[in-house]
């Protein structure tokens, strides 16, 4: 399911919409796998069962086991649909929820650092984390299960280049990236020499 346009506003370029990795259906798959076998064990335990209401028992059960891996792959599903990595031209956007929604939008030029985080295994199925340090209140988010990482980041930043600025030259005002280095210096990201030698080059 893509991301409703009606979310955007009328100016607002749709640079990527990303729903998780495959890898988030890992774990229901392997509950049905599981709950296979075991409904299997359950049928030759019943064969050899001395009574017929513990037969109808473990014949219940074997199904209602199944039937639960099933749901969970199903909810699972509908969580994956209704999951969306989103970048603009104005702003990252994540949204989250079946019913109640999960939202956190970062605007371009709030984004100070974008980082990746991937295990060894991730980097064999091309999946991972994003970590987006902003001059908001939350500071550094993190995002699981975002697809090819790597590439998110480059567009992330590309996009911050061209449109993120706040100016024809992708530059962005004095002001905007002083108050995004404030925010770094005051999370440690960046020293107070390292403040001060880009704040002079800000303003000549």
């Amino acid at each position: 399911m893509a991301f409703p346009q009606k979310s955007l506003n009328s100016d607002e370029e749709l640079i990527l919409d990303l729903n998780p990795h495959w890898w988030h259906f890992v774990a229901p798959i392997t509950g049905i796998i599981v709950a296979i076998v075991v409904a299997i064990y359950l049928t030759k335990w019943a064969v050899h069962m001395p009574w017929q209401w513990l037969e109808q028992f473990l014949e219940w059960s074997r199904w209602a086991i199944i039937g639960v891996a099933i749901i969970a792959l199903a909810v699972r599903t509908l969580q994956w649909s209704t999951t969306h990595f989103v970048v603009t031209s104005h702003r990252v956007i994540f949204r989250h929820g079946v019913i109640g929604k999960i939202g956190i939008d970062i605007p371009l030029e709030r984004v100070n650092n974008v980082s990746i985080h991937q295990s060894i295994f991730e980097r064999m199925v091309g999946a991972g984390d994003l970590l987006i340090e902003s001059g908001g209140e939350d500071g550094q988010q993190r995002f699981t299960d975002i697809s090819d990482p790597d590439q998110v980041q480059n567009i992330i930043h590309d996009a911050i280049r061209v449109h993120g600025g706040g100016g024809a030259n992708g530059t962005g005002s004095a002001v905007s990236q002083l108050e995004r280095l404030e925010a770094m210096l005051q999370r440690g990201s960046i020293t107070q020499e390292e403040f001060e030698e880009q704040k002079r080059r800000l303003l000549g």
